[in-house]
């Protein structure tokens, strides 16, 4: 970025949305020189997150200035989101002055429903993997994904590694370094269950049953968002 010029970053808020989706990235993107971070959303409450946490918006989808980066989160509030109009408008204005679009986790779904990821790769949560395609992206299987300008992170946790990863793309891999260090980022889970590949399958196949009808729900979201784009004049 130019020296005088800060990369202004907008983070979005949704009622129900993964906390660490955002915050994980959020602690990375504060890290970065020469930038600001903006938290958005709908109005100026404060937003539940999930779990419960509140979390202060710094400026609402009217008010918010045009973005170099969007980045958008992911959560159980996703399902709604998805036939949010007002969020689904703001996102398709940013990301056609943004330099990157990009999320973490679900918030992929949102980027779908707005049209944002049609004929590019993508990743997000793994239990969502097979909404990309009906959104009309390609669905990669890795923590992160850098096809062009969209930038996508896979499930919750892996937000720092996408974090670290758009810190490399925008300053270099010394900035990103750097981060990381000072985060002490240095994975060492007390369980090898973090992934499908790596767990248990009675445990994989458990928290499939148990999420299914959900999971069902959110198809035919995710369905309906996908009619709603076909119909929409190109």
């Amino acid at each position: 970025m130019p020296h005088g010029q800060p990369l202004r970053i907008g983070m979005i808020l949704f009622p129900g949305l993964m906390q660490l989706d955002l915050t994980g990235p959020y602690e990375v993107f504060a890290s970065l020189p020469e930038s600001e971070v903006l938290l958005i959303a709908e109005t100026s409450a404060p937003v539940r997150s999930a779990h419960g946490l509140s979390i202060m918006p710094t400026t609402t989808f009217a008010d918010a200035p045009q973005c170099d980066l969007l980045c958008v989160p992911g959560g159980p509030g996703v399902d709604a989101m998805m036939a949010h109009a007002p969020l689904l408008a703001f996102l398709s204005a940013q990301a056609q002055g943004a330099r990157y679009v990009t999320s973490v986790c679900t918030g992929a779904l949102l980027l779908g429903a707005a049209g944002l990821l049609q004929g590019y790769q993508a990743a997000t949560h793994w239990l969502s993997m097979d909404l990309l395609p009906i959104l009309g992206a390609e669905p990669v299987h890795e923590r992160v994904v850098v096809d062009r300008n969209r930038i996508t992170g896979g499930g919750v946790t892996a937000g720092i590694d996408f974090g670290l990863v758009v810190a490399a793309e925008l300053y270099g891999e010394a900035v990103a370094r750097r981060i990381q260090l000072m985060l002490e980022y240095n994975p060492s889970p007390p369980f090898q269950s973090g992934s499908p590949e790596l767990a248990d399958p009675a445990l994989v196949a458990e928290v499939r049953r148990s999420g299914a009808d959900r999971r069902a729900a959110r198809h035919q979201l995710a369905e309906r968002a996908a009619a709603k784009l076909q119909r929409t004049p190109s």
